[in-house]
């Protein structure tokens, strides 16, 4: 069975894509923490990150390294937070969210409501900054 993730992979479900390579994709979250929060996934379909082989998880991050740069370029803040919580898709994934204090990766918190037009333009911007 296909995940959502596989779907968005796929263009069966649209996405604001900001990277994408042979192995991993990259798109902004919907429900944001914050502006620019992106989840980064492998292409293959797998449920728990620690289950990835190690070449995928390596290029994970180094994909993730490259897409936390462009995102940094263009969302201010003092820094890019990582956190894998593994729950709510079975496809392994990772958020990137814009942090200015420790606090500000806590998914209780209400989500951000962007326009549709406000994700395109961050996708187009947070795109031509990364350097694959």
């Amino acid at each position: 069975m296909s995940t959502i993730f596989s779907k968005i992979i796929n263009g069966e479900i649209p996405s604001y894509k900001i990277a994408e390579d042979d192995r991993f994709f990259a798109f902004l979250d919907i429900n944001p923490l914050a502006k620019g929060h992106t989840l980064v996934i492998p292409k293959v379909e797998v449920d728990y990150i620690f289950d990835l082989d190690d070449e995928t998880t390596k290029g994970l991050f180094v994909f993730c390294k490259k897409v936390a740069k462009g995102i940094k370029s263009v969302v201010e803040c003092k820094k890019i937070g990582i956190t894998v919580l593994g729950l709510e898709v079975a496809h392994a994934h990772v958020h990137l969210v814009p942090i200015n204090g420790i606090y500000d990766i806590d998914f209780s918190k209400p989500k951000l409501k962007l326009d549709k037009e406000e994700f395109i333009e961050l996708a187009r911007e947070i795109s031509s900054n990364i350097k694959l």
